[in-house]
């Protein structure tokens, strides 16, 4: 039988789609893409914001639609809060929410000899940490390990701490076995992710985030460690002393900052302030000068107004990042931010977005443009007619000419010329 899957949202959805694909390989069954016709499809949705439910109903009906007959999966964050949802259970056979993943073959099964509806959603208070592992990956050089689950900030905008549970680690033994098994299928590079990465080992005795970087450092052969995502109140002493040793730890860290307002910050319920924020940013390029760091924004906030988002542009210019995603605020029920008062209009929040983008897309051309005739290793991660496309360390998009043998080895080169994103260099 044919199998399709289409992934919404985060790098954790990313990874758990990884392993539901290798699951459903090793049980025999044929993956397509989602675009052709398939006799399963499977849906790991995204609720973060209004555009990822549109997305991820748009995506449950197409399933249908490409073949009535066809076993439609729906999982994810979205379901998760959705069992009475009529407008997604009239086109799924099973829903799954953040629990039971790693189930979805036997789920798949078990609906195929019996032909009944299966609806597997789990109160998120009983979540544990569900164990998953990939040998391989859908690149050839780069490879994600998911080590945590769930959230326990309860920021004022956010639903993920109430579909995805309380903070849950996988168990450092099981992430360095995953780990050497990649490095030994020849992945160079991998990237930690989680709902909630740097809050790893808030559930293990005596063992956190900081201790698996360092035995991380000690597998031969991993050239990268990568951190997809991590709070500013995680970048610790202890995690600082780490990265000032640490010779694989990228020179690229991506910090979300949502507001450089303090008034914002304070309704948002953000951990921090705009001096916190701003001296642990410091820290860091004390230790690691020429550090990429990039972040996340919400613009149109509840309150926030026109003063208060020069203040976060005025802030972002000041901080010099190297890139940035912009989102405008998106009202998620159940959450507090979701009845204050002072909504801003849907025209505002698009053309703060835009203003914002083109601020990030500056300080990106800036941060580029200063590494120009520079020698830089580049691991190669796709090849097409001739020319090599991969990243450095700290997540320069490069292009140059070479030979397909390359991908996924350390090439020097010089970094010539910068065009939309992209640096053409020469090997050295």
């Amino acid at each position: 039988m044919k199998v399709a899957v289409y992934t919404l949202g985060c790098k954790v959805n990313t990874y758990e789609s990884e392993y539901v694909i290798s699951k459903f390989i090793e049980n025999g069954y044929e993956i397509v893409d989602f675009d052709n016709f398939a006799d399963i499809y499977v849906i790991n949705t995204c609720t973060v914001t209004n555009v990822s439910d549109q997305k991820s109903r748009k995506m449950i009906r197409q399933a249908k639609k490409k073949n009535d007959k066809a076993i439609v999966v729906a999982m994810g964050c979205f379901t998760q809060i959705r069992e009475n949802d009529n407008d997604i259970m009239n086109y799924v056979d099973i829903v799954v929410g953040n629990s039971n993943k790693s189930k979805i073959v036997e789920l798949v099964e078990k609906f195929i000899n019996n032909n009944t509806k299966i609806i597997n959603i789990d109160n998120t208070d009983n979540f544990e940490f569900e164990d998953m592992n990939l040998s391989m990956f859908n690149t050839r050089t780069r490879a994600l390990v998911k080590i945590e689950d769930g959230c326990e900030n309860f920021c004022t905008y956010c639903i993920i701490p109430y579909v995805r549970g309380k903070v849950r680690s996988k168990e450092p033994k099981k992430v360095i076995n995953e780990v050497e098994r990649l490095v030994s299928n020849g992945y160079k590079e991998i990237v930690l992710t989680g709902i909630h990465t740097g809050h790893y080992g808030a559930d293990l005795d005596g063992y956190d985030f900081s201790d698996l970087l360092s035995d991380l450092e000690l597998i031969e052969g991993l050239k990268r460690i990568r951190i997809s995502s991590i709070e500013i109140t995680e970048l610790n002493d202890k995690f600082l002393n780490v990265l000032s040793k640490s010779n694989k730890i990228v020179n690229h860290i991506h910090i979300p900052l949502q507001a450089g307002s303090d008034n914002v910050l304070k309704l948002m319920n953000r951990k921090y302030n705009k001096e916190y924020y701003k001296n642990k940013i410091n820290e860091i390029r004390q230790i690691r000068p020429g550090i990429a760091i990039t972040t996340d924004v919400i613009v149109g906030f509840p309150g926030e107004s026109t003063e208060l988002f020069k203040e976060t542009v005025n802030f972002i210019k000041e901080l010099e990042f190297a890139g940035g995603h912009v989102f405008p605020y998106s009202v998620r029920k159940g959450t507090p931010a979701a009845t204050m008062k002072n909504q801003i209009t849907k025209d505002e929040k698009h053309s703060r977005v835009k203003e914002l983008i083109n601020v990030f897309n500056d300080l990106e051309d800036k941060y580029y443009n200063s590494f120009l005739n520079k020698e830089m290793i580049v691991i190669p991660e796709q090849y097409k007619d001739g020319v090599l496309t991969g990243h450095t360390d700290n997540y320069l998009k490069v292009s140059f000419i070479g030979d397909k043998e390359l991908i996924g080895k350390e090439v020097n080169v010089m970094l010539n010329k910068q065009d939309k994103k992209v640096i053409y260099a020469t090997r050295k």
